[in-house]
């Protein structure tokens, strides 16, 4: 086991720009692994995470959660994992295994869940990352390791709700948003059989978008368009983070239809059709662990991949700019140049 610190980009407080920092390798637990990374995504959680928009950052913070890598060690309780193996981790890195969520093997919902971020003590814009196994992932040899980064988190966090809804015979939905997550959904939701619109403000995007699976496309801002599919949809999967056109879109689902939301949009409406139609507003959050290694088995058998610019981990903080300004087509993967094996 390697004694030497690992470097890694930190926020020294909210909202500054990160920095490189050298720091301790975390010591293992028992089930514990340790990863020594290759590639990790860039995802709009880790800007709200520095910022911290969700009032639970402790700084020093070294961001990233979307993350692909090699086994370099390995805890004694540690089973399926061997050191050399490539591995994907998402944002669970861990969880607390007694809650009665854990115990029904729903862990995304763990009593305990803010520790259980992988990016405690330390995320993946480092040079190694220290996880829980039971939540580190063997990936399919033949998915790129840009490709199994962004699954991580984007893929898990759509395909879960998307494949309940599948099973539900949901089968006519509309993706809101084609962006990071929005283009992976279309996707997902096309290869379950779905049939797919597309709901976007970016009319510019419609090409893409039907080349990504979807059956149709709408302008959110064509008001008539949307008054031409009232209640037409069995579920609306918002990926959007803002302008979202809360009180139209309620009205273009079937009566006791559900809106679901895998980001954090503000939410803003009349609840009148919400009651009288009797709808249903859900959040979905990532996935269980047995829905990861389905998504990614799921994900390899029907060539689902996300659109991805490579950019040298050195230049996080340009990533994040420009995440910030909405310009990547479509996820931002950073590649670790210290990474002592390539993928």
């Amino acid at each position: 086991m390697t004694t030497a610190n690992v470097l890694g980009y930190a926020a020294k407080a909210a909202a500054h720009p990160l920095e490189p920092i050298e720091y301790p390798p975390p010591k293992l637990g028992d089930y514990d692994v340790r990863v020594s990374v290759s590639h990790c995504g860039l995802c709009h959680t880790d800007i709200h995470a520095v910022d911290d928009y969700y009032g639970i950052t402790n700084y020093p913070f070294v961001p990233g959660h979307e993350i692909v890598g090699y086994i370099s060690a390995a805890g004694p309780a540690v089973s399926g994992l061997k050191e050399g193996d490539r591995v994907g981790i998402g944002w669970q890195g861990r969880s607390c295994m007694k809650c009665e969520w854990c115990l029904k093997g729903e862990e995304q919902l763990c009593m305990d869940i803010v520790p259980s971020g992988v990016w405690d003590p330390y995320g993946g814009f480092s040079t190694s990352v220290v996880a829980d196994g039971r939540f580190v992932y063997p990936l399919p040899p033949a998915m790129l390791s840009q490709v199994a980064a962004v699954l991580m988190c984007a893929g898990v966090t759509v395909y879960s709700p998307l494949r309940e809804c599948a099973a539900e015979r949901s089968h006519n939905i509309a993706v809101i948003g084609v962006g990071g997550l929005g283009h992976l959904a279309i996707q997902f939701a096309h290869a379950l059989g779905c049939e797919v619109t597309a709901v976007s403000s970016s009319s510019g995007k419609k090409d893409e978008a039907l080349a990504f699976g979807a059956d149709h496309f709408i302008d959110s801002n064509d008001q008539d368009s949307l008054r031409r599919v009232e209640f037409s949809f069995d579920a609306l999967l918002c990926t959007a983070s803002g302008g979202v056109k809360w009180e139209a879109l309620l009205m273009a689902l079937k009566k006791r239809a559900r809106f679901v939301l895998v980001g954090f949009p503000d939410v803003a409406l009349n609840s009148t059709d919400l009651v009288a139609h009797e709808l249903s507003i859900t959040g979905s959050f990532l996935g269980n662990r047995a829905t990861m290694r389905e998504m990614l088995d799921f994900a390899q058998n029907h060539g689902i991949s996300p659109e991805v610019e490579l950019m040298p981990m050195s230049q996080v903080n340009e990533g994040f700019q420009r995440l910030k300004e909405n310009k990547p087509r479509y996820r931002i993967v950073l590649v670790n140049e210290t990474a002592s094996a390539a993928a």
